[in-house]
């Protein structure tokens, strides 16, 4: 879903991934490893995000 908006991969502490975009301030971190899918409200808040077009 991020790598799809553009979005780059940044390694965060233990599992967590953090997530930038040239469009978008901040970053979006996910925590779980790259295989699992994203909790139903991290989902939530990139499409929110995207929408409104900021981070």
């Amino acid at each position: 879903m991020l790598r799809q908006a553009a979005f780059i991969q940044k390694s965060g502490k233990g599992s967590h991934t953090n997530w930038v975009h040239h469009l978008y301030s901040g970053k979006v971190t996910v925590s779980g490893k790259d295989s699992t899918d994203a909790k139903l409200y991290q989902e939530k808040e990139v499409k929110r995000n995207q929408e409104n077009g900021t981070n």
